[in-house]
């Protein structure tokens, strides 16, 4: 291996895009010098496949994207030169999933529903206005949001005292909950680090190079990508703390909130002339 390629992961909403109005205006010079740079930008989210399509477009990333909390990586056709390991030809890209489709994790929701009393609601079970009076989202993203794949957002509605033993009810049934910004995700053992690792180590077979990881997020759902990567940045929220990371060397926190903390950090880490 003869050089290094920094790999940019990042959380979408609270991160690239503004918590309240899902502009990433603030970041545009940035993804522009990223993008002579060819330093690739891997949004990581919780967004599904569908919500990714019209992100990328309107943002104008063209690479690889992970979805749904790390649930699967979407490689382009001509990002690599061979077929990535472990993937299928899925909807126009290289598809790399690590966990089975949401349907299992809707029964087990169901059966909680039943046997607990918890005050909780899921995007499966609400309506089309609901997703967007929870979300803010407009009519067409609300419907692409709710094209789940793999986990289900949870909208919880009980008192937080009873949050963590629901949390523990459903992970006695074998789901792994994460917390985001605004819901609780349920889905299988799979987390956005697994899928940042996953990429980066394709990466580094196929191009024999090395690669830099920077990873950049605002929430609970960012912490396993933040650890897992070389250089962990965390973009502050109006709406929460920082998450919390067990390392604690190449750890960097914006003063700034959303895209706005995300070009701040991103021109400093890479001397962007921005």
């Amino acid at each position: 291996m003869t050089s290094i390629q920094t790999l940019v992961f990042t959380d979408m909403d609270g991160t690239l895009l503004d918590h309240n109005t899902y502009s990433f205006e603030p970041a545009k010079p940035t993804l522009d010098v990223l993008s002579e740079q060819r330093i690739p930008v891997i949004p990581t989210t919780s967004k599904t496949f569908a919500e990714m399509l019209v992100l990328r477009n309107r943002i104008g990333l063209t690479g690889p994207f992970i979805v749904e909390n790390g649930a699967a990586v979407y490689i382009p056709r001509n990002f690599f030169d061979q077929k990535p390991t472990g993937t299928v030809w899925q909807d126009g890209f290289w598809c790399k999933s690590f966990i089975s489709a949401n349907h299992h994790w809707l029964q087990i929701l169901e059966q909680i529903k039943t046997d607990c009393e918890y005050k909780f609601t899921h995007f499966s079970a609400m309506t089309l206005a609901q997703i967007q009076d929870a979300t803010g989202l407009d009519e067409d993203s609300a419907k692409l949001a709710a094209s789940r794949q793999y986990g289900e957002p949870v909208l919880w509605q009980d008192e937080q005292s009873k949050k963590e033993a629901f949390l523990k009810t459903i992970a006695a049934r074998g789901a792994h909950p994460l917390e985001g910004g605004r819901f609780i995700h349920i889905s299988g053992d799979c987390d956005k680090g697994q899928a940042l690792n996953w990429l980066c180590s394709e990466y580094q077979r196929q191009n024999k190079t090395t690669t830099q990881s920077i990873a950049l997020g605002d929430g609970n759902n960012d912490v396993a990508m933040l650890e897992a990567a070389d250089i962990a940045v965390r973009i502050a929220s109006p709406s929460h703390e920082p998450p919390t990371l067990k390392k604690e060397e190449q750890v960097y926190t914006s003063t700034l909130h959303g895209p706005a903390g995300w070009t701040e950090i991103l021109s400093k880490l890479l001397s962007l002339p921005i």
